[in-house]
């Protein structure tokens, strides 16, 4: 009738307790007439001894030592505080004293690669010869690889990202909405789709919620999110680009101006990033031991620049752009280095941007016609939001349309969807996969997506 102990809860307060633990072989040694077990939850671990003696045998220390790696195993003893800390575990006060041991589901006995390889720094395995695994063996083999004490807190951090994105929306009065992902037209006017098959026709995955947003807007909701799939189908193979992924979206109705949603949206942001440092030190701590990196930074308010601004700051390092050329990778990095350097935050917006290169909804800014009512939020130098001011009247709308050389039957229904009076409103959405890349400071969006899809991978 013992209930399950979680390995996280093995302190020294439980010293001398009889205990339950589940969990896996992470390595077995053994040593004459005892055999050394690490036991393993998720990202914990502590150490448990099987001694001959008055509960174990010498064949039951044998059987220990037999056991698989990545077996679960069913554990009954005694915790014991441990006379000096034990290296390598998360639980370096006590062990584990094994009365009893249960074999609940064996491993095969070889893996297709050793856990202690893929939380090993790169540089520390080149150093020493030791060997590191790389990225197409850790995708190829995802089950075993999420296993790990980094890629567990990876994604117990992400998930962390997405309740605080929730929390924090609802707290200021939004709605959590949900929206087809199967359209009948591209939802942003683009090529790049995927079409599929619907009984005798066509359909399209959804590149964005956007459409379906603005229509609850249109229906007096006034703030919505939503948390779901967005498929972009780019053959983008770069260390950020998905062709699937989790879009964070809000959409908002203001009253004065277009800044309101945008301070609404870089608040929600700030909220988050405090949320992950107050809940999620042990995460960090457990990521940065494998991929070091400085600690996020932000500003509070956010730091917000015009798009002018940051297009002086690019020349004065040397840089030759147009007042109304997009942004380049390169110099988004740059640009954020600079910002860096001259404000230390990591977390910025840039408004206003150029007309001409941004998509053809968006507003256009009444007091420069060259420029619009559109920004971008950056975290260490890379995108991870994109958003504007919509033209609510349907006749501008159907103007900029035009203009950009758009089919106007293609997207009928979303010029007719604000025929019936729609409010000045604004939005953007934001990738989850990057977010969580970006405050850890990692390097590939494929660390922080639990199963990726890019060009060149459909599986597992």
């Amino acid at each position: 009738d013992r209930v399950l102990v979680r390995i996280k809860d093995l302190t020294v307060e439980k010293a001398d307790e009889e205990v339950w633990v589940r969990g896996r072989i992470h390595t077995s040694r053994a040593k004459g007439k005892q055999c050394f077990l690490v036991l393993r939850q998720q990202q914990f671990n502590i150490q448990a001894l099987v001694a001959v003696g008055q509960h174990a045998s010498k064949q039951m220390v044998k059987f220990a030592a037999n056991i698989t790696k990545e077996s679960i195993v069913d554990i009954e003893g005694v915790v014991r505080k441990a006379y000096q800390k034990i290296g390598g575990c998360t639980q370096q006060d006590v062990e584990l004293h094994v009365q009893r041991i249960y074999v609940i589901s064996s491993a095969e006995p070889r893996l297709p690669l050793q856990l202690d390889d893929a939380v090993r720094p790169e540089v520390e395995g080149e150093e020493d010869g030791r060997a590191t695994v790389n990225q197409d063996t850790r995708l190829d083999n995802r089950i075993i690889d999420l296993r790990t004490s980094t890629s567990q807190a990876i994604f117990c951090l992400q998930s962390g990202i997405c309740q605080l994105f929730r929390e924090t929306l609802i707290r200021k009065g939004f709605v959590e909405i949900q929206t087809p992902k199967i359209i009948s037209a591209a939802s942003e006017g683009g090529a790049n789709v995927f079409t599929v098959s619907y009984f005798k026709t066509s359909a399209y995955l959804a590149q964005s919620p956007q459409l379906y947003k603005q229509m609850c807007i249109c229906a007096d909701f006034e703030k919505v999110f939503c948390v779901g799939p967005v498929f972009r189908a780019e053959d983008s193979n770069t260390h950020r680009h998905l062709t699937e992924f989790v879009g964070l979206d809000i959409e908002m109705a203001f009253n004065y101006h277009y800044h309101e949603v945008v301070d609404e949206i870089a608040d929600t942001l700030v909220q988050i990033f405090k949320g992950l440092q107050e809940r999620f030190q042990t995460e960090i701590q457990m990521v940065s031991k494998q991929f070091p990196c400085e600690p996020f930074k932000f500003l509070e308010p956010t730091l917000r620049l015009e798009y002018r601004e940051g297009v002086a700051m690019l020349r004065e390092a040397g840089v030759e752009m147009g007042d109304e050329e997009d942004l380049s990778t390169p110099n988004e990095k740059l640009l954020g280095r600079l910002v860096k350097e001259k404000y230390d935050t990591d977390f910025y917006i840039l408004d206003k941007y150029p007309l001409a290169v941004r998509p053809f909804y968006t507003m256009p800014d009444p007091a420069n016609p060259k420029t619009s009512n559109s920004y971008d939020m950056f975290m260490r130098g890379e995108e991870i939001l994109s958003g504007a001011q919509r033209i609510h009247d349907p006749q501008l709308l159907t103007e900029r349309a035009k203009h950009h050389g758009i089919d106007l039957e293609k997207i009928k229904a979303y010029i007719d969807s604000f025929r019936f009076g729609a409010p000045p409103h604004a939005g953007g959405g934001i990738g989850l996969e990057r977010v969580t890349m970006l405050y850890l400071g990692l390097h590939n969006v494929r660390q922080t997506s639990m199963f990726p899809r890019d060009p060149k991978r459909l599986t597992p």
